[in-house]
């Protein structure tokens, strides 16, 4: 039996978070769905996925904040992460590169651009 790769999607926005869910799972994918970054951090250390797609902005913690929480752990540290977010600036994507995040996807982003970046992502893993 082939086990499915996990995915952690962490996204406020219900309906966004439900798009990429299906998205993701008709791909085959097993997808872990948390509402905020405390239950995204929680759900990954319970489960260790095999990537996790993240908002950035984000009312109880922010992507950056859940990508610092998963790297300070062991079991985490290693984890594929790509930001999933509205924000376009130059600042904010050398921001995310600069703490080690290559991948990062721009809101409204379509079906093609979410699965090439996850495949990519689980590529190198």
């Amino acid at each position: 039996m082939i086990l499915k790769k996990v995915i952690l999607l962490i996204e406020d926005n219900e309906d966004i978070r439900e798009s990429i869910a299906k998205i993701l799972e008709l791909e085959g994918y097993h997808v872990l769905a948390a509402s905020c970054g405390g239950m995204g951090v929680s759900l990954a250390n319970l489960h260790i996925p095999d990537l996790v797609i993240c908002d950035i902005v984000m009312c109880d913690m922010d992507g950056y904040t859940v990508y610092d929480s998963l790297r300070i752990q062991q079991k985490t540290k290693d984890i594929p992460f790509i930001f999933s977010t509205a924000k376009s600036e130059n600042s904010e994507i050398l921001k995310a590169n600069s703490m080690g995040v290559m991948n990062y996807l721009i809101k409204p982003f379509t079906d093609h651009d979410l699965m090439r970046c996850v495949d990519n992502c689980l590529k190198e893993r």
